[in-house]
């Protein structure tokens, strides 16, 4: 060959490798590009979050993007982004980023900013997590829903309760918060509670039933700080630990963990109201109902795995979706499952699955879309009901009705101090 045959060869060699990379990074990502990590090579994109499990979704379309990128854009910057906001919103659908934005300060002293690695406190989006392990552990055959307490912890005073019931909120048991008014002047107000010194305060006063065990639904912390001692002597691993092995570690959250009282304190995002730091309070310490710091993205790695029966059964998956308090209704607006809440949309009855939180100056929406594969998070650090209105644009946006769920708190609140 000579050696402007050479030359030309190389050129055509040369050509023939941009225009492979211009076409791979331009065509549509597969399903398995995005959300299927198990190939050994995850693409590494920033709009892409893909799963630990392997999993099956369809590709979507850039004129589906845009088309929800829009309302989105919208819908957030008139009832979410404000200069009282802080915290953190994205929308996920099949692994693919649609829109994401975050905001404000995770310790405004220190200028620390708030991005998409800072883990943010869940407040009861932490029971969502909690109702995960313990599914974990039912399908490792470890547990049963329908086993009693008492098998695990056997001096928990209320005999007829179940794992099951302790999960929907039926179980009766007062709550913690209520503790100091009913003990009065026999409650010490300077102890940092446990976990373990809320199940001994229940087995030396044994506390009359708030209702009669799995008659009534009944929101109640208490059932989640059960559990997470259930959790515990199941595992023979502290709940923290427990956690990371049975959720966090096989979904790859890298950002999440539970709060430690005693050692993450300084370091953990702060709970604001306006511009004061919420304090403290001997309630701290306790997990399983709240407590779990993590990110939108890392949320998002939950949801995707709840699509993999190597992570949770379908069959198992459904007992969560199920709710157990509104059978008798003919038509329910609200019901809850097992970790889970749930909303019955007009016309159809369509419902819609959610966890909202609130501890301190957190507000928190976690809302899986499980019918178009959409994971939509938002967590805020500075007191406010803002997130709590992705209810009403994953209404509007997923479903087939606008239905107006939530809307923002007025501004004088939020300014309050």
């Amino acid at each position: 060959m000579t050696k402007y045959g050479i030359i030309a060869s190389m050129k055509i060699t040369l050509i023939t490798f941009f225009l492979s990379t211009l076409f791979y990074f331009s065509s549509p990502k597969t399903a398995g590009d995005i959300v299927n990590s198990n190939d050994g090579n995850p693409k590494d994109d920033s709009l892409h979050i893909t799963s630990s499990f392997p999993i099956k979704m369809g590709a979507i379309s850039e004129a589906y993007i845009a088309e929800k990128r829009h309302f989105i854009d919208s819908f957030y910057n008139k009832n979410i982004n404000s200069p009282f906001y802080s915290g953190a919103f994205i929308v996920v659908k099949n692994g693919r980023v649609i829109y994401e934005d975050y905001k404000g300060y995770a310790n405004a002293r220190t200028g620390q900013k708030i991005d998409k690695y800072t883990p943010i406190h869940l407040a009861s989006v932490s029971k969502v997590l909690t109702s995960a392990a313990i599914l974990r552990l039912v399908q490792q055959d470890n547990i049963m829903l329908d086993q009693k307490v008492t098998d695990w912890l056997p001096k928990f005073p209320y005999k007829q309760t179940t794992i099951r019931i302790l999960l929907n909120h039926r179980s009766g048991l007062p709550h913690y918060a209520n503790f100091p008014g009913m003990m009065k002047k026999r409650w010490n107000r300077k102890k940092i509670l446990s976990n373990q010194d809320v199940l001994d305060l229940l087995v030396q006063n044994k506390f009359r039933l708030r209702t009669p065990n799995d008659t009534h639904f009944d929101y109640c912390n208490t059932n989640y700080i059960i559990l997470a001692l259930i959790i515990e002597k199941v595992t023979g691993l502290n709940y923290r630990q427990a956690m990371q092995e049975l959720v966090f570690k096989p979904l790859g959250m890298t950002n999440t963990y539970v709060f430690n009282y005693e050692t993450d304190r300084e370091t953990a995002s702060k709970s604001y109201r306006g511009s004061t730091i919420f304090p403290w309070d001997q309630f701290d310490a306790l997990v399983g109902d709240k407590n779990i710091y993590s990110t939108p993205r890392d949320l998002v790695k939950f949801d995707l795995g709840t699509y993999s029966p190597d992570f949770i059964k379908p069959e198992l998956l459904q007992e969560a979706y199920f709710g157990y308090s509104a059978g008798h209704v003919a038509k329910p607006i609200k019901d809850y499952g097992l970790g889970m809440r749930m909303r019955f949309l007009p016309p159809n009855n369509e419902k819609m699955i959610y966890h909202n939180g609130w501890w301190h100056g957190n507000n928190t929406s976690f809302v899986p879309v499980k019918k178009d594969t959409v994971t939509v998070v938002c967590l805020g650090n500075k007191y406010s009901n803002r997130p709590y209105s992705t209810l009403s644009m994953v209404s509007s946006l997923f479903y087939k009705k606008k239905t107006e769920i939530e809307t923002p708190v007025p501004t004088e609140l939020e300014l309050g101090e």
